[in-house]
């Protein structure tokens, strides 16, 4: 019978109750560490979302400007990244914020274009790229731009579905409340009114909700958003303590394996956009340069983690797409770096 290392180092046979136990708590511990790290990682990135969201409902309730935002299918996306900018947190953070533009009326392919090119395109995200890979120019440049080439894709094929298929449907029927009429009939608003829509025009300024009505909104919303991350980082505490990172760093040399392992560590490490880099530059030595560039884009559109959080804006449906289109694009722009740089 083979024998089991125990703590005190000794070693017992791996039948014996006191193996399991001890194998299983060790187990237990590495999960744990794992979750509380990056729970403690995204969460406050969570909080500065919904802070800047409900600062947007307070400073413009009626959401004029997202409703002026542009509406190309090229600019509008382009448009959205910009705009990630100006918000320095990852993916967990950008999720409210862009349920915040869809519910006030944004059209699709902006909001979208920031939700998944924001969380690469942050000033703290492309700072930490250049501190971790200071001499490799390509991937500098190649990181923000296959973010952006992947967001103007998502943004592009998204759109395809109705809305009443890609939208979640809360989010649908708050979105249609804040479109103009012109754009969406009375019937589609389930304000219970039948006819024709009316021209009427609305108000040129909708007053401020009270500051606690704002609180107590963003409160909400921070909370329900916080059960979905715990739930998605215990997901992926799991699956990273059953599927060790060495099993998929050994292929790191084969161009086409390479790629899609790192593919699949990406979203079973589930680490914040903000410091991936320094992570990858771990193991960046053994694995292909397209393998690294997938590790880097496709993390910060589709990980466990935020599997759960986009639930607040799309349907499944749409999630499973976004998660499809997303891995054939990375897969294929890997596959064309490792041409290029090997």
């Amino acid at each position: 019978m083979p024998l089991c290392p125990l703590g005190d180092g000794g070693l017992g046979l791996a039948g014996d109750d006191a193996c399991n136990r001890r194998s299983c708590l060790a187990w237990l511990a590495t999960a744990w560490a794992i979750f509380q790290g990056l729970l403690v990682e995204a969460l406050p990135f969570l909080l500065i979302g919904v802070a800047i969201a409900s600062l947007a409902r307070w400073l413009a309730p009626g959401g004029r400007w997202m409703q002026k935002l542009p509406r190309h299918p090229v600019l509008g996306p382009l448009t959205g990244a910009a705009l990630g900018f100006a918000l320095p947190a990852c993916e967990c953070g950008n999720v409210p914020v862009a349920r915040r533009l869809l519910a006030g009326g944004a059209p699709l392919g902006t909001a979208l274009g920031f939700l998944f090119a924001a969380p690469v395109l942050n000033p703290i995200v492309l700072a930490s790229t250049w501190v971790a890979f200071p001499n490799q120019a390509w991937l500098l440049a190649a990181r923000p731009g296959g973010a952006l080439l992947l967001s103007l894709l998502l943004a592009s094929v998204l759109p395809l579905l109705p809305e009443t298929a890609l939208l979640d449907p809360a989010l649908l029927e708050e979105r249609r409340l804040n479109q103009p009429l012109a754009e969406v009939g009375l019937l589609e608003r389930r304000t219970g009114l039948v006819g024709p829509a009316t021209p009427k025009a609305l108000p040129d300024k909708t007053p401020r909700p009270p500051m606690q009505e704002v609180l107590q909104h963003g409160s909400r919303e921070f909370l329900d958003l916080a059960v979905l991350l715990v739930l998605g980082c215990a997901i992926a505490a799991t699956v990273q303590t059953l599927l060790p990172r060495s099993w998929l760093l050994a292929v790191g040399g084969a161009p086409t394996l390479s790629v899609l392992s790192l593919m699949l560590l990406a979203v079973v490490v589930s680490v914040c956009s903000s410091v991936d880099a320094f992570l990858a530059l771990g193991f960046a030595a053994q694995i292909t340069p397209g393998a690294l560039f997938a590790f880097l884009v496709l993390g910060p559109v589709v990980d466990l983690k935020l599997l759960g959080l986009l639930r607040v804006l799309l349907r499944p449906k749409a999630i499973a797409l976004t998660s499809a289109a997303a891995a054939v694009a990375v897969l294929v722009l890997g596959q064309w770096i490792n041409l290029l740089l090997l």
